[in-house]
């Protein structure tokens, strides 16, 4: 349907008495359907900040008001911006309303969804019902696995193809999409076949993904798979795509089985005697895996948690498997790329601040630069010889950077730090409410973009870890550790609360943990049967 005069200044009312919902053009809507489109829309504009252009086609699935509510609720902004009247009490009456048809409204695969805390496993950790309650003609797999030396999505798809198929079949006929497709780098042959031989007979597709980093990166993925340019700032629902992780779909597919999140595929590699990819309760430490890779070979190590390019830095090996871990690398302490990635933040400034020259090359190999849009971190390394005066302009540069690291690793011929810098900059633009008000320009994709793409096979080479790219086969045994530390946030949105306390004994599947009450987040629950050992604000223990 399509939902006339709709844009930020648009305000809908919702009606207690006559399960209705009135626009701002005064057209009121009583059927349960469209109260639901009209709170899904909502709900998509939580998550973006850009508004539907006027007259935009607008559909979502019934029965799924219920999750769309507490979204509405733990955004102040939409009340802002949208609502007139609205009450919890309200919504819950048009939740009420006889009118909802089909499955019942706990049981939909949304709602089994988000019963099960499935959360995007590839890293960002955004709650996977949230993207369910969209509509989108496009639903993609991303399985482009581009940070070197990490393999879990490709055995993913090796062995687990055909639960990866169902969870795209389920998620596209929850979404509306007809065009359903798995990105894999023609490069990982064995999960192409797997896939492909998963895909006979169905509705989905394998597309084939070039080997250069970062593949993965969404605005790449939705453009290579569709060709449309995901506006700047913005989200693939935009173009009409919805995009998750490969062991997303898959876990998907165990939710509408019934069974929760409780364990987590990742990759160990770099210095380690073997490296292995293996799946371990939540909440396990990369201690208790390091065995299983076959001891370390360093006496030194310092972790990268989600790869070189863009995870994490640590030498705390008693850290915790949380539901977005990929892998992890590791590296002696003095091996060049640790030595660089743990330069204080204030030396790296620094340098960058007395040594850039504003050669571009951080720009011109810039993932984003190549696509057409407006980043530019030669630019935003300009931000560090100002303080308050002028750097303001400088830092909006950095504003649709994706922090993949290119050019700080790859890129720049000084080993400066253009990466971080943009990172500072959208965190001050996030401290003072600032929004890019740079030029806007077409998008449009530069005419050597397929030529500057860095394959991942040189950018081994750079990193120097050449001697540390080698296979990591599945290990098919079966882990449990005898202490899980299970931190109370592994979403995005709010921290868990939690549903145990020390002393209680608890079982496998069980909820241990969940979001406050109309607040964004994905529940817990407990991967091992045991015993509650200790609880904080951040933590759970658990004890075999």
């Amino acid at each position: 349907m399509k939902l006339p005069q709709f844009s930020k200044t648009s305000k809908l009312k919702i009606s207690p008495g006559s399960h209705s919902v009135t626009t701002s053009n005064g057209r009121q809507h009583t059927s349960q359907s469209v109260v639901n489109r009209w709170l899904a829309t909502l709900v998509s504009m939580a998550t973006s900040d850009d508004c539907p252009q006027n007259g935009q086609e607008i559909v979502a699935q019934t029965s799924t008001c219920k999750t769309y509510l507490s979204l509405i609720e733990a955004q102040p902004f939409l009340h802002r911006l949208f609502l007139i009247d609205f009450t919890v009490e309200a919504a819950h009456t048009v939740l009420a309303s006889p009118k909802v048809s089909g499955d019942s409204l706990l049981m939909n695969l949304v709602e089994k969804v988000r019963q099960a805390g499935v959360v995007g496993a590839g890293g960002g950790g955004f709650p996977a019902h949230v993207k369910l309650a969209a509509r989108a003609d496009t639903l993609i797999a991303n399985g482009a696995e581009c940070e070197p030396l990490l393999h879990k999505d490709a055995v993913l798809m090796e062995t687990e193809a055909a639960a990866l198929v169902r969870g795209m079949q389920l998620a596209a006929e929850a979404v509306g999409a007809k065009d359903i497709v798995i990105g894999i780098k023609g490069k990982k042959k064995h999960a192409v076949e797997a896939a492909t031989e998963a895909c006979k007979g169905t509705n989905v597709r394998v597309h084939l993904l070039g080997d250069y980093y970062p593949a993965g990166d969404e605005y790449d993925l939705v453009y290579e798979v569709t060709k449309r340019l995901i506006p700047p700032g913005g989200i693939p629902i935009q173009v009409g795509a919805v995009v998750n992780n490969i062991e997303t779909f898959i876990n998907i597919a165990h939710a509408a089985d019934g069974k929760p999140v409780t364990h987590k595929m990742l990759t160990i590699a770099g210095a380690v005697n073997s490296p292995v990819t293996l799946r371990v309760p939540i909440g396990t430490t990369y201690r208790d895996v390091l065995g299983f890779a076959g001891g370390l070979t360093t006496n030194d190590p310092v972790l990268t948690i989600g790869g070189l390019m863009m995870g994490q830095t640590t030498d705390d090996l008693d850290s915790p498997i949380t539901k977005t871990s990929t892998g992890v690398v590791i590296l002696p302490r003095d091996h060049h790329v640790m030595e660089r990635k743990l330069k204080p933040a204030k030396v790296q400034a620094h340098i960058g601040k007395s040594a850039c020259d504003q050669c571009r090359y951080c720009t011109e190999y810039c993932p984003r630069f190549l696509l057409g849009y407006a980043v530019e971190p030669h630019q935003v390394m300009r931000s560090l010889a100002f303080t308050e005066t002028g750097a303001d302009y400088w830092n909006q540069w950095a504003a649709m950077c994706c922090s993949c690291g290119l050019c700080t690793l790859y890129a720049c011929p000084e080993e400066l730090f253009p990466k971080e810098a943009c990172d500072d900059s959208k965190a001050e633009m996030r401290r003072k409410s600032l929004k890019w008000t740079g030029p806007t320009p077409d998008i449009k994709p530069h005419g050597m973009r397929d030529g500057r793409h860095v394959p991942i096979k040189t950018l081994t080479r750079k990193l120097h870890v050449e001697k540390y790219d080698l296979p990591a086969p599945l290990y098919s045994g079966k882990i449990e550790p005898g202490r899980l530390v299970i931190p109370l946030k592994q979403s995005a949105g709010t921290p868990c609360l939690s549903k145990v306390k020390a002393g209680d004994r608890v079982s496998a599947g069980q909820i241990i943990g969940e979001t406050a009450p109309n607040q964004m987040g994905a529940i817990l629950h407990a991967p091992l049967a045991g015993k509650i050992s200790g609880v904080t604000e951040q933590q759970i223990i658990l004890e075999r």
